[in-house]
């Protein structure tokens, strides 16, 4: 993986402090041009690898992606699954049935919805899983997708049922399928870690909150510094600023001195902050082998 990856909060208005950050958003992107200049922004800067949900919006991105391969020929996306929202959203909208036409694989329908069907009466969960991955990954079809992530809403339920086989059939299945590395978005890191290990998956790329302060750590700073020192993973940092709450300079400090951290991902919309934070994950990280430029 890349030590820079750009996320995608600021795009669907997600700030975690402020209710009128998020507003402000949400108007300066409600235009996709608005995102795609971003993006440009990023690649301009070095940043090659976008981490992002499976937003509605996203697939626009993606139509645009294709339809510009000589500017897009070193990008990459990490997708984020599922964006439960929209789920919901469309069983309101078009009923369950609707929602699954609308969402379903199209190449194989029919095989699809028995797949479903059979996979609900008997309450197959891993089936339903596979589904749901075929279903997100639609959107990317044509574009390099490396790392192919489940969201924290539902590694963080698995992890409270204790349903670690899960883990491992997602991963044996973006392995299998798309030739992918499975990632795994948790606010648990030091529970995750053991869960993967409990189903034998070694070295295992895991995305968490993590940053000097504690935000949405659970467990806390020191059981989180332990794990990283104490067992092999591929860690990747987010919410490194605390929602704002820690200035760029000690919050990438922080991080990139920590053992196991693999990449930093945060999210920008000024060409300033992007080649900001761009120069202080470089310049914590001096020993790296290709220093973007």
């Amino acid at each position: 993986m890349e030590r820079i990856l750009f996320g995608d909060n600021q795009f669907f208005a997600v700030n975690h402090l402020s209710d009128e950050k998020s507003r402000a958003q949400a108007v300066r992107f409600k235009d996709d041009q608005a995102i795609i200049n971003v993006l440009d922004t990023a690649i301009d800067s070095g940043i090659e690898t976008f981490m992002c949900t499976t937003h509605d919006r996203i697939a626009n991105i993606c139509n645009h992606i294709r339809q510009n391969p000589a500017r897009y020929a070193n990008f990459q996306i990490y997708p984020c699954m599922p964006y439960a929202h929209k789920y919901a959203n469309a069983v309101t909208e078009l009923g369950i049935m609707g929602a699954l036409k609308e969402y379903m694989p199209s190449s194989n329908l029919f095989g699809t919805l028995a797949k479903g069907g059979l996979a609900v009466v008997k309450k197959d969960f891993v089936s339903i899983m596979e589904i749901l991955v075929d279903t997100e990954m639609k959107m990317f079809k044509g574009i390099r997708t490396d790392v192919i992530f489940i969201q924290n809403v539902v590694t963080d339920l698995i992890l409270g049922l204790g349903m670690y086989d899960f883990f491992r059939a997602f991963h044996d299945y973006v392995k299998k399928k798309y030739n992918a590395e499975p990632g795994f978005i948790t606010m648990n890191l030091p529970l995750m870690y053991q869960a993967l290990e409990k189903v034998g998956i070694e070295n295992p790329i895991i995305c968490a909150s993590i940053n000097k302060i504690g935000f949405r750590m659970s467990g806390g700073i020191d059981l989180y510094e332990r794990t990283l020192k104490e067992n092999q993973m591929r860690a990747i940092a987010m919410q490194v600023f605390a929602a704002g709450a820690i200035p760029p300079k000690p919050a990438l400090e922080y991080v990139c001195g920590l053992p196991n951290i693999e990449s930093v991902l945060f999210g920008a919309s000024s060409r300033s902050h992007i080649e900001q934070n761009r120069d202080l994950i470089n310049k914590f990280w001096p020993d790296q082998t290709e220093v973007l430029i």
